[in-house]
């Protein structure tokens, strides 16, 4: 999945100035990055394929034995409508990711999202800046999860309560098919976030980390 197709230059454009609006007033550094997948999931491939082996030969089986088709042609019956099967189920799982999500456990979703977005957290340098003031706002889209990360010296001021809220605000906007404007609005609440619990702006503060949204492939 590609994150490029989800914002348009004009979204780009309003993301970096309201990442812009939100550290002028506070000492925090916000960084959005958003994924298209966060793990291969080869299991969930192998799973639907399996599926669709078992269920073509159960359906070649009944209608073999009701109808004694290819009586002659056993091995052909056995396995044509096997590896037909798999390499349907192969086909849609790689072209349908609702049906290769619904394979996946949540659990296995949530951890594979959690690891990305620390390991995001680390390639973005959101812990380098001054104070430890970071905050990184990740995005995955495959998995449809969303987690904001506070650095330690913003996790002293702001609870874990007040980011799941920011969350649920942008999963319901994402939803409602309006991705961009539902991130603007999550850096702006993470703003208000470090404003309102006393983060304040130094007066030698500078802008450390890029404004921009970061996009990946994975």
């Amino acid at each position: 999945m590609n994150p490029r197709q989800l914002f348009t230059e004009e979204d780009l454009e309003n993301i970096r100035k309201a990442t812009g609006r939100a550290e002028n007033r506070t000492s925090g550094e916000i960084v959005p990055v958003i994924v298209g997948v966060c793990g291969d999931y080869e299991g969930a491939v192998w799973k639907v394929s399996t599926m669709g082996a078992l269920l073509a030969a159960l359906i070649a089986g009944v209608v073999h034995g009701l109808g004694g088709f290819w009586s002659g042609f056993a091995a052909l019956w056995v396995t044509l409508p096997t590896v037909t099967g798999a390499a349907i189920g192969y086909l849609l799982v790689q072209l349908w990711p609702g049906l290769r999500r619904a394979m996946i456990s949540a659990d296995s979703l949530e951890d594979n999202v959690r690891d990305r977005a620390r390991q995001a957290f680390l390639e973005e340098e959101v812990f380098a800046t001054r104070e430890r003031t970071g905050i990184l706002i990740f995005l995955a889209l495959f998995e449809k999860r969303v987690v904001v990360l506070g650095d330690e010296g913003i996790n002293r001021a702001v609870t874990q309560e007040a980011w799941d809220e920011v969350v649920a605000h942008l999963v319901d906007g994402i939803r409602e098919g309006r991705p961009g404007p539902a991130l603007v609005e999550a850096i702006g609440e993470c703003g208000r976030l470090l404003e309102n619990h006393g983060v304040e702006i130094r007066p030698d503060d500078t802008d450390e980390l890029a404004d921009g949204l970061r996009m990946e492939e994975r």
